[in-house]
């Protein structure tokens, strides 16, 4: 099963920093989940100016039990990165050409 990730970081001074700091653990833990096939695709969400300001994912699990346990251990959630995060049930186009 699919899972759309939004999440939007902190707004106060330091969130910036603290996306920064804990960015290399997160993206390890991406890794891994890629080679497993759990990280379909995602990215850093940009302001205006091109500061990182959120993430979104595509996720595929077998449910979202699963999913929530794997984010318990998430470092841009144990972190205090992430501060408003929606989850939703997603599925990928397959278009045909």
């Amino acid at each position: 099963m699919q899972f759309l990730l939004v999440a939007y970081d902190g707004t106060d001074p330091r969130a910036l920093e603290r996306r920064m700091k804990i960015r290399p653990e997160h993206l390890e833990k991406v890794a891994v989940l890629k080679k497993q096939g759990n990280f379909l695709f995602g990215g850093a969400i940009l302001d205006d100016k091109q500061t990182m300001i959120g993430s979104m994912i595509v996720y595929e699990f077998p449910d979202r039990k699963t999913l929530d346990e794997y984010l318990k251990d998430e470092p841009y959630i144990t972190g205090g990165v992430w501060q408003k995060i929606e989850i939703r049930p997603y599925r990928l186009a397959q278009i045909n050409t």
